[in-house]
């Protein structure tokens, strides 16, 4: 009889937990919470970013201001070639003015020299007359702008008193030391680069219209050079032909 009642009394007592037989000790302590996302990541990655982006900028406008720089050397090397080009140019025209006045002055002893051969020959011979088809008309004197615009241009950057940009004083400078300060240094340099580049590209235009003015003038020089050298060398075969003549008798 005591058996039953051990049992009753268990059922009617405190209520037995009902355990799984394959948990192990350690499941029932208790698991410590993880910590949330937004507590993992630092707080100083914003800062890190903002100070990313602003090293971003100011490199990338010291970079710009480098490329313009590049090209403000760029359009100075192109204004040395052109000025070596006008140059050239402008020792073209002299020399085409000098062998045009070389043929004037041949003109001048063939002159003579025809004279001399038609007054040559017998007493009962026929007066000998050179055969002309025009006058020799010799080099045109022109008032050479271009000549005068290339010396001008050409002294006025080499002495260095080409236009300049307009400098507002500023007698003391501070060095920069926040970031839009570095920006806005960089922003002026690029200013002043730019305006550099503006003045030099207006300079070669000028000098561009300049070397197509001198072109076309000496093409022009070049068509009565040609017709006096053309005349100059049928005068020159009729005086020959009349010395073999002379010589023959």
């Amino acid at each position: 009889m005591s058996v039953p009642m051990y049992k009753k009394q268990n059922s009617l007592g405190t209520p037995a937990h009902r355990t799984n037989p394959f948990d192990s000790d350690s499941d029932s302590e208790e698991v410590p919470s993880r910590p949330s996302r937004a507590q993992s990541v630092p707080v100083r990655r914003n800062d890190q970013s903002v100070q990313e982006l602003e090293d971003y900028a100011i490199t990338k406008a010291r970079e710009t201001t480098h490329k313009v720089n590049d090209c403000v050397r760029a359009a100075e090397a192109i204004r040395e070639d052109a000025t070596q080009t006008m140059q050239t140019l402008h020792r073209q025209g002299e020399q085409i003015m000098r062998s045009h006045q070389v043929a004037a002055d041949i003109e001048r002893d063939l002159t003579v020299s025809e004279k001399l051969l038609g007054s040559l020959g017998g007493l009962f011979s026929k007066a000998w007359r050179p055969k002309r088809n025009q006058p020799i008309k010799g080099p045109v004197s022109e008032n050479n702008y271009f000549v005068r615009t290339a010396n001008h241009t050409e002294q006025r950057w080499r002495l260095g008193i080409a236009p300049t940009r307009q400098e507002s004083p500023n007698p003391v400078q501070t060095p920069p030391a926040t970031v839009m300060e570095k920006i806005q240094a960089e922003k002026a340099k690029q200013d002043d680069a730019l305006f550099d580049l503006s003045n030099t590209l207006g300079q070669l235009k000028e000098m561009a219209v300049d070397m197509g003015t001198e072109i076309d003038r000496q093409n022009k020089a070049l068509v009565p050079f040609n017709d006096d050298v053309d005349e100059l060398n049928f005068r020159l075969k009729g005086a020959n032909q009349r010395g073999r003549r002379l010589l023959g008798k």
